[in-house]
């Protein structure tokens, strides 16, 4: 039985107000509600340098950008490279490593798009003798002794090479030694190493606890030697949550500039540190640059020195500007200096 005109008109009423509900509901205003979350599988060391990427998580730069960080601790970056180039990290956090410069020179695929950190005095990772050692009063009374880094080909050895430059030695007149960083104190303490560069907060800690001192903290002034590497095929095929998650990377950065350490950033890194916040507080900062911008002397510095140290799988110094790529961060931080 055909429905009565008024009724008719009031079911095609209904039809048109769901339609135009409907394609309201759909309309892509609310673009980061819509938005998959992509996920970022990123390895770091959890030391308190890593800042920028604890803030960036805490603070909700990432979530904004619609990206969820997987985090995975790792002991050393020179293994990290070779994951990152075979696709099981999409970003990490690392030092130029004489590994790095290998890999870049094999042609792994991956690229520098960032700086990480940098040091100025009172340094971040300064070089540490044992508390009791009355013979070791600097650097000076090195010559002969073990000294330890974290890794062989790390870049802490270059803040080894300039501490001892301080005080007319070089590296080559230590007797060099790869040490975890945790397992360095101890080793200290008990007198089976003569000397270390250890990174905060271990030597804060030690220090409280009467283990180390400070030999000198003032070799290194404004040198950058972490950078933000990337898979290179995974940011050509993933350019929109790249240059999320560099905005909320250098919203990170720009969170920690001057003296900008306080009571909630502290707690930030004792989340994902295990480091207590007052150690924090205490610890000598690290710095970050606000824009993104990569120092290609520090590279090639890093490289050069690399070389001279026989570490290097070539021959010929690398150009190091191909292996970089900032362009990502520069439109990043264009937007972010509008935007304020």
């Amino acid at each position: 039985m055909p429905l009565p005109i008024t009724r008719l008109r009031q079911a095609v009423a209904l039809l048109l107000i769901l339609a135009l509900l409907t394609a309201c509901s759909t309309t892509p205003s609310a673009d980061n509600e819509s938005q998959e979350v992509q996920t970022i599988r990123l390895g770091y060391i959890p030391i308190i340098i890593f800042a920028p990427l604890y803030v960036g998580i805490e603070r909700g730069y990432f979530a904004e950008e619609n990206i969820e960080i997987q985090l995975t601790a790792i002991q050393s970056t020179n293994d990290a490279v070779i994951q990152l180039a075979a696709g099981n990290f999409e970003v990490i956090f690392a030092g130029g490593n004489a590994g790095v410069f290998n890999a870049l020179e094999q042609g792994l695929d991956f690229t520098i798009i960032a700086p990480m950190h940098s040091e100025s005095p009172p340094l971040a990772t300064p070089l540490v003798t044992g508390a009791d050692r009355d013979d070791i009063q600097s650097a000076a009374d090195l010559a002969g002794k073990r000294v330890a880094v974290n890794g062989i080909g790390a870049a802490i050895e270059y803040w080894v090479e300039q501490a001892l430059a301080e005080e007319g030695l070089s590296i080559e007149d230590v007797e060099l030694t790869a040490m975890r960083f945790p397992d360095m104190p101890a080793a200290l303490a008990n007198g089976s190493l003569d000397a270390a560069v250890i990174t905060e907060p271990l030597v804060t800690i030690n220090e409280d606890q009467g283990l180390v001192k400070v030999l000198a903290e003032d070799f290194i002034n404004g040198f950058t030697a972490t950078y933000v590497l990337t898979n290179a095929s995974w940011m050509e095929a993933n350019s929109e949550t790249a240059h999320g998650f560099m905005r909320a990377y250098l919203r990170a950065c720009r969170d920690l500039q001057g003296d900008y350490m306080n009571e909630e950033i502290a707690q930030i890194i004792e989340e994902y540190t295990q480091v207590p916040a007052a150690v924090v507080m205490r610890s000598p900062l690290a710095g970050y640059d606000p824009d993104g911008e990569v120092p290609i002397d520090d590279l090639e510095t890093l490289q050069a020195f690399f070389m001279e140290r026989g570490s290097l799988e070539y021959d010929e110094l690398l150009d190091v500007n191909q292996f970089v790529n900032t362009e990502i961060a520069t439109e990043v931080a264009a937007e972010l200096d509008s935007a304020e």
